[in-house]
């Protein structure tokens, strides 16, 4: 399942906290980001339409029925078809010349490759 970046705002609230009502969520989104209350409910709708947030009365609760591991998978699948041919490799070797790493990350690294053999 694809999320735009709207629709991963209201997710994060939901994977961090768990089931919240539509008000709560509103209320949050407009104190860290501005959003009133009709964009957040839009989005909600949205992902509720898409299966992605359960609705739940009384209250208009929202509970996330997609795991935050799940969706990350999803969108790293999307990037290694897109970007790198499916390639792992492809994918680490991009972000090893990108990204500087601290001797602990690089070695958090090769630990957990050894893990995989």
């Amino acid at each position: 399942m694809k999320f735009y970046d709207s629709e991963l705002k209201v997710m994060d609230l939901l994977w961090r906290n768990g089931a919240l009502s539509a008000k709560q969520i509103a209320d949050e989104l407009k104190h860290s980001i501005g959003w009133n209350k009709n964009t957040s409910y839009t989005v909600i709708k949205k992902l509720v339409d898409k299966g992605a947030v359960r609705r739940t009365e009384p209250g208009f609760f929202c509970t996330p029925l997609i795991e935050q591991e799940a969706a990350r998978q999803s969108a790293l699948t999307e990037v290694l078809d897109k970007f790198y041919q499916g390639s792992v490799g492809l994918l680490f070797a991009s972000l090893l010349t990108r990204e500087s790493l601290s001797p602990e990350e690089v070695e958090q690294l090769r630990s957990m490759i050894e893990e995989r053999k």
